[in-house]
């Protein structure tokens, strides 16, 4: 396999940084498993046209000989899901390698590339312009569970749990404001302060509707980003949804406070399972043989 300019070079794109001579790979400085092989070469020959479309023939020249007997695209299926495993990438909403349906694939991330002789950064801008900027953060999705760690789920099942979540939701804040005067009622008898929850309340639930309703026709008409999207949201929403996984002692009269607390409980778990989900389908998408 002959060699490259790139294997030469240190790369620096989004939170990671690649050493093309070793393969060494570190996400915010810190080393991952080293790339070898396939997955190498494959990243190798995209980072040396960042931007441009890099056709599954010229992979195919470039990984296997010509009198190579071999299953090409199974291969080089294989091997792209191995490097996006390793980016932590998704073929569905990519950040860093994008698939070109019956072409090839394409690195869209900006690079700053330094050669080791040399030493000063220069950076790569991405040469495609109609390619948008990769959306959010490795960091933001590796805070409590990454893709990796999680079983694939289908996509249909993961749209239906999500969109069931979302009607919970929506009931939950429509209920309310049906009964929001029996339950300034009981506020107001239990508390001495009733406006510092009523209002909120109202306020909140006001507002959560049209994001349910979002979310809702986002997962059963299958937004493309869904998962970056809600990612997005998760920090507001989080908030919200915790707020909320206390509405069940607001019924602490018909239902009891044992059962409202264990209802709180479950519900206060809710926003994560959510957000598991959404990763979980991302994570089978990574693993389509359609890469």
């Amino acid at each position: 396999m002959p060699e490259t300019p790139n294997q030469n070079r240190h790369f620096r794109f989004g939170i990671y940084e690649l050493d093309g001579s070793t393969g060494e790979l570190r996400k915010d400085g810190k080393s991952r498993p080293r790339l070898q092989g396939q997955p190498l070469e494959v990243l190798l020959h995209l980072l040396n046209r960042p931007g441009e479309v890099v056709t599954r023939e010229d992979l195919r020249q470039r990984l296997w000989p010509a009198d190579t007997f071999v299953d090409y695209d199974h291969s080089l299926n294989t091997a792209v899901n191995k490097l996006r495993e390793a980016l932590n990438d998704s073929a569905d909403n990519p950040r860093f390698i994008q698939t070109i349906p019956r072409r090839g694939y394409r690195f869209i991330a900006s690079i700053e590339a330094v050669d080791s002789c040399a030493g000063p950064a220069k950076p790569e801008e991405n040469r495609s312009p109609e390619v948008a900027p990769a959306i959010g953060s490795e960091s933001s999705v590796g805070i409590l569970s990454d893709p990796r760690d999680l079983p694939p789920v289908s996509r249909p099942v993961v749209r239906l749990l999500f969109s069931l979540i979302q009607v919970m939701y929506f009931c939950f804040y429509v209920v309310s404001l049906a009964n929001a005067h029996r339950i300034e009622a009981f506020l107001s008898r239990e508390l001495q302060h009733p406006a510092w929850i009523f209002a909120p309340l109202l306020v909140t639930a006001s507002v959560g509707i049209p994001i349910r309703l979002y979310l809702l026709s986002a997962s059963l008409f299958g937004y493309r980003g869904l998962s970056n999207r809600f990612l997005k949201l998760f920090p507001a929403l989080f908030l919200l949804d915790e707020l909320w996984a206390l509405a069940p002692f607001l019924a602490i009269d018909q239902i009891g406070a044992g059962l409202a607390l264990a209802v709180t409980a479950a519900l206060l778990y809710v926003p994560f399972s959510q957000r598991s989900l959404l990763l979980m389908g991302e994570s089978n998408s990574r693993r389509a043989g359609d890469s």
